[in-house]
């Protein structure tokens, strides 16, 4: 018998049941979105191994500041907000630019009607096959890790994470208008980089 979804209680549920002090709340939020923080943390630092350590620490923050957190608001976009503040506090502490290594896969989950992307899709557009996708791929890494930062990390939050441009403008805490534009300028970045890389 198929669960009934409206049993399934929402990420602002199970925190207000974990801070009444309900066994295992805490766990389910961990278990919801680990795999989901660490694909993006893995993006955005461009090391697999500190993506891992940054989720132990995110988690960590959000049970020590659960209490403080307002119910009323929206539990995913306070998770995001908190793990793009510490992957820029490492990034800027090793004050160089992040290596992507093959372990840190991308995939392509851009919606109908935006392009830039959609090649990583689709293995048929590649006349060379499963080679040259993978050098594709790793190209797309490549690009990805030495677009500036604030750059970067919209692209990231749009085209693999599917994060609304208002939720983008809550996590970095920068406005709407704001998000719109780094994200235009994002894209028009990776394509000139993308093409400029692809003749080396």
């Amino acid at each position: 018998m198929a669960k009934d979804p409206l049993s399934t209680p929402t990420d602002e549920q199970l925190l207000a049941e974990h801070l009444a002090g309900r066994p295992g709340r805490f766990a389910q939020l961990v278990r919801r979105h680990s795999d989901e923080l660490f694909r993006f943390l893995a993006r955005f630092t461009g090391n697999a191994a500190t993506a891992d350590d940054l989720v132990q620490e995110v988690f960590l923050q959000i049970y020590q500041s659960a209490g403080s957190f307002d119910l009323s608001r929206r539990f995913k976009p306070w998770l995001f907000t908190i793990a793009a503040n510490k992957a820029r506090d490492l990034l800027r502490s090793r004050r160089r630019r992040p290596e992507m290594p093959l372990d840190a896969g991308i995939s392509s989950e851009v919606s109908e009607g935006q392009t830039f992307l959609d090649f990583l899709a689709d293995e048929s557009l590649s006349p060379l096959g499963a080679v040259s996708l993978d050098e594709q791929r790793a190209l797309v890494r490549k690009v990805l890790s030495e677009m500036p930062e604030r750059l970067r990390e919209v692209l990231i939050m749009s085209y693999y994470h599917g994060f609304a441009y208002k939720e983008i403008a809550e996590i970095l805490n920068i406005p709407l208008g704001t998000v719109k534009s780094r994200l235009h300028s994002a894209i028009a970045h990776f394509g000139r980089s993308f093409r400029a890389a692809s003749k080396e």
